[in-house]
């Protein structure tokens, strides 16, 4: 009998108001600046917002925060899309940039309610008089300027007649709040920069806390899934709902992100690697970017089941990076072909067999069984790691005197080894026990180590890449 696997928080949420008729359908969001490539942080809020309008038969929209021109660049949309398609998930591909004559809109909505205001303070005087965490903060010369004239000066400073930071919108909310964010903040600042999609048609962008709770809105976005570092700006969120006059109303909610041991999950930090070439570039397989898990041979369903697993909480936490190896070795046990490779060899000699066969080798066990037939002759090559001179403690593989079976052909003993001048072990001499084939073994040995070999005569060179992790092992 198969047991549900019981909802997470959201899930409930979502079942709840679809149940009560609170909404009709559901639409989620995932919505990346291009600013840079998706990490594996990134694949968990994919998979969420994806999957969750898949299991509601609802919509997913694919949204650019593009609402900051000096970082983003068409790359980073084009590998995104890639990134979310490869994951398994399409959506309606939307852009901040579409909303913008809606959010300028918006701003001036704010200016007539007596909401906003023109501010020319200094980023210093900005900081001071925001306050701390214990004391309010102090209201700027500017708070009570005439609607008016904040019209005048908006409009100016959309038409181009002020330079970059010199003037900024604010929100006229509660400069005693003790949630810093609804201090008054900035919603609109000047910003003279060519936009990747509309040129150079603004020179004034919205900042993000006022940009998204709109985006979401016009998108009628029913349930607005963010990571926890945005609780604090929920109230902000909604201000804005309710004061831009939005009907219905989105909801946001927040889950904790994906940390992972011994990963980088910060864009900021993983575009300095490939500023500074300590990688080759966004996908070099050893970055926790999507493309370059992708880059790897990490398969797509691997990262959803990764995804899966750790679920959904309320609290932060870290995840072992274990498991998502997990994942990928479950995964490709399943889908992946398997040939056998040896990529640091020493030639082994069987004394005692002439000639050559071809041997069936069960490659894999049980539903997923798969045979295919190997080259076998008296000269193959083994790993270096599997023949030891003095072996440790509970050492199972080949050592001089000892046995071990070869993958899917026979039961081999060592009986002598050469070595270099450089005392390193260039080849072993084994002999063939009687009647020890795979298959149909009769010779009555038991030996507990099985190592794998290909043929020296027909085997192929390849290059293997092996990847360390970017960061060191935890102490």
């Amino acid at each position: 009998m198969n047991e549900e696997k019981p909802l997470n928080f959201i899930d409930s949420i979502i079942a709840e108001d679809l149940n009560s008729g609170k909404i009709s359908g559901v639409i989620t969001r995932f919505p990346p600046e291009p600013n840079g490539y998706l990490h594996i942080g990134h694949a968990k809020s994919i998979c969420l917002n994806f999957g969750l309008a898949k299991k509601y038969n609802g919509k997913c929209n694919l949204r650019f925060d593009d609402t900051n021109p000096t970082k983003e660049d068409e790359e980073f949309c084009n590998a995104i899309i890639e990134d979310v398609k490869w994951l398994g998930f399409e959506g309606e591909i939307l852009f901040s940039s579409d909303y913008f004559e809606k959010m300028y809109e918006c701003a001036v909505l704010l200016i007539n309610k007596g909401l906003a205001y023109i501010d020319d303070l200094s980023p210093e005087q900005m900081r001071e008089f925001r306050g701390t965490l214990t004391e309010s903060g102090k209201e700027s010369k500017n708070r009570n300027r005439p609607k008016e004239e904040n019209l005048k000066i908006f409009k100016d400073m959309r038409a181009g007649k002020y330079r970059d930071g010199e003037l900024v919108l604010r929100a006229k909310i509660d400069m005693s709040s003790p949630n810093i964010n609804m201090r008054d903040p900035i919603i609109y600042r000047v910003l003279h920069a060519k936009h990747h999609r509309s040129g150079d048609k603004w020179c004034v962008y919205p900042m993000y806390d006022f940009a998204h709770p709109i985006e979401d809105a016009v998108e009628k976005i029913t349930h607005s899934i963010c990571t926890l570092e945005f609780e604090d700006h929920r109230p902000l969120y909604d201000w804005v709902i309710d004061n831009c006059e939005f009907d219905p109303k989105p909801h946001q909610y927040e889950f904790a992100r994906l940390n992972l041991t011994n990963t980088i999950m910060s864009k900021r930090y993983l575009k300095k690697l490939v500023d500074d070439k300590f990688v080759d570039g966004w996908d070099d397989p050893r970055m926790p970017t999507i493309s370059g898990l992708r880059r790897r041979g990490y398969p797509a369903k691997a990262i959803r089941e990764f995804c899966e697993k750790i679920g959904v909480a309320k609290a932060n936490s870290e995840v072992d990076s274990a498991l998502l190896e997990f994942c990928v070795r479950e995964e490709l046990n399943v889908s992946a072909k398997r040939r056998m490779a040896v990529l640091d060899p020493i030639e082994m000699i069987i004394t005692n067999y002439n000639g050559s066969e071809k041997l069936d080798i069960e490659m894999k066990a049980g539903e997923n069984a798969e045979s295919r037939q190997v080259d076998f002759s008296g000269n193959l090559y083994i790993e270096r790691e599997d023949f030891a001179v003095n072996p440790p403690p509970k050492y199972h593989r080949l050592t001089l005197g000892g046995f071990v079976r070869l993958k899917g052909a026979y039961i081999v003993k060592c009986d002598k080894f050469d070595s270099g001048s450089d005392g390193r072990v260039e080849r072993v001499y084994c002999t063939i026990m009687e009647n020890s084939k795979s298959g149909s073994d009769t010779s009555g040995l038991k030996v507990k180590g099985v190592i794998h070999w290909v043929d020296k005569n027909t085997a192929i060179e390849i290059q293997a890449n092996k990847y360390s992790a970017l960061l060191n092992d935890q102490d």
